[in-house]
Formats: C-alpha cells, structure tokens, sequence
C-alpha cells in the first residue's frame, strides 16, 4: 500500500502525476459479433441438466461447446467461486489476470473469459447477467469481480493462525480431485484464480485494498455463460455467504447454488465466429 512516504517529492511532482492515463489494452478491435447471434438463440433454449452446489462446497459440470450454462441463486444471496478448464487440456484454463486486464475488474454481458498462455482463447462468453443494473455504486463496488483470487487457507493461517477446511480453494481442490482422480498435489496447481460470480467488491478510495460489502444477489438471478470449447467447470458456494461480514468461517449463513446446463439447435448458432488458440507458438516459437 502506497500510504507511506519516506522519500521526497521533486519540485515537478505535480507534473509527472497529472500525466493523461493511457488504457493498456483497448479492446475495440475485438468486436463482439457473436454477441446478437448468441441472444437471439438463447431464446430458444432447452434446459437438458441441473446440478446443485451445496453451501461450504465444490463440485464439477462438463459443457459441450455450443452449450450454455448458468449459475444461478436458488435459496439465498450467495457468492460463488467459478474455475473453468478445456475439458481435454486442464492445463488450459481460465486467466483472470488478462481477462482483467482486458475487460476490466468486474465482468457482464459480452465479456469473455480468457485462457492461460500459451493458448489465450475465449473459453466462454457471458450472454447475459441480471445483475447488470448494480453498474458500479458509490464505494466503487460491483458485481462478478476478476480481481480476488479466491479465499484459501493459506492466507487465512497466515492472518489468523487458524486452520479452516472449506474455503473455496479447498472445496475447488477437492473437487477436482474427485472428478479426475488425481493426486491432491496435482490438483492443486491445477486450481486457479476464480470468476467471484455474484461477490460485491471494489478497492477502498484511501488505501486501495480489496474489499467486499454483501452481495445484491437473490433468488432468481443468473449469470449465463456460452461454451466456445468443450468446458469443464468447477463452482464453490464460498463459506462466507453474500460475503457481507466475513469468509473463511462457519458463522456466515449460507445456501446452495444451482448450475443449469442449456442447449440449443445448432441452425440458431450460424454464423458464429469460432474462439481458436494463439498462433504465436506455431509461427515464432519461444526460443
């Protein structure tokens, strides 16, 4: 946190501060096309499977590309923690960090959700958010952030000293480990930072640090997601509830979520242009 100063300014400080910010990664060339297609066929879709995440847990959903899927709050606000994979490759997997960069802190409608190097492709596109109205309020929250990694108990030993077995890193691990029979190890490195679907958050104006304020999720709300590969998904219902006081703990309340996997005839998907791998690797290499 820069709230700390030790050195001093120069006399043209003011200068160097007032510089016009330059956005990193403008996006306008990357025009969602597929966007107008994608609502006009999920008014035709077929709800054909439905999965229920209990509170304090994880587990997996395989979508076929061409698919579309939704978590949704079916009892109580509630926070999820989402990783998705390639489902052949789960070495390819959801990158928030350059989604981030590319799409903002905090994701809706049309925003696509990036893999890792060296494939950087959409894995998924979100279609549609009811969340959408919250925008940002007056602390600078809002809603489906990609800028916490996820509650873990790394992090809650080292500021607590205490251990706890259901944070969304653990449930996520454990999952995985269940669907592919892995070795927790192996697992492990395999979880990766999350989507926060519903989670309200934002950075403090004074010293900039990551905070959360209770979700405006309710029973109904959805967020719906497009396959552009074949996914595997991995969703913790997170222990703190609507994150409105605390995680990492047993004293928030908290519900289940719902995953719906959708799909729909593949006449009303024409004309989509398809997610392909980066080409770097095959025309530069690395070396």
């Amino acid at each position: 946190m820069k709230t700390k100063k030790y050195s001093t300014a120069p006399l043209d400080a003011k200068d160097r501060i007032n510089v016009k910010p330059i956005v990193c990664y403008p996006i306008d060339d990357l025009k969602e096309t597929n966007l107008p297609i994608l609502h006009s066929a999920r008014n035709s879709l077929k709800n054909i499977g439905e999965i229920i995440i209990p509170p304090r847990d994880a587990k997996t959903f395989e979508v076929k590309k061409g698919q579309f899927f939704r978590i949704e709050s079916i009892e109580g606000p509630q926070v999820g923690d989402l990783n998705i994979f390639q489902a052949d490759n789960l070495e390819e997997k959801f990158y928030s960090g350059k989604t981030r960069a590319l799409y903002g802190t905090h994701l809706s409608t049309g925003d696509r959700m990036l893999s890792s190097f060296p494939y950087l492709r959409s894995l998924a596109t979100i279609t549609w958010d009811t969340l959408d109205w919250y925008g940002y309020d007056k602390d600078g929250g809002s809603v489906h952030d990609v800028i916490g990694t996820r509650c873990d108990p790394y992090t809650s030993k080292l500021l607590s000293d205490e251990n706890y077995h259901y944070c969304c890193h653990s449930n996520l691990t454990r999952a995985l480990v269940n669907e592919k029979e892995i070795k927790l190890g192996e697992a492990e490195k395999l979880v990766h930072d999350v989507l926060n679907v519903f989670m309200c958050t934002g950075f403090t104006n004074d010293t900039k640090q990551y905070f959360m304020k209770s979700s405006p999720v309710r029973p109904g709300d959805y967020l719906e997601f497009f396959a552009e590969t074949d996914l595997l998904g991995v969703l913790s219902t997170c222990p703190g509830g609507d994150c409105g006081s605390e995680h990492s703990s047993d004293n928030a309340k908290c519900y289940p979520l719902k995953v719906s996997i959708w799909s729909v005839e593949k006449a009303l998907l024409k004309g989509l242009i398809n997610s392909k791998t980066s080409d770097y690797n095959r025309n530069h290499g690395l070396d």
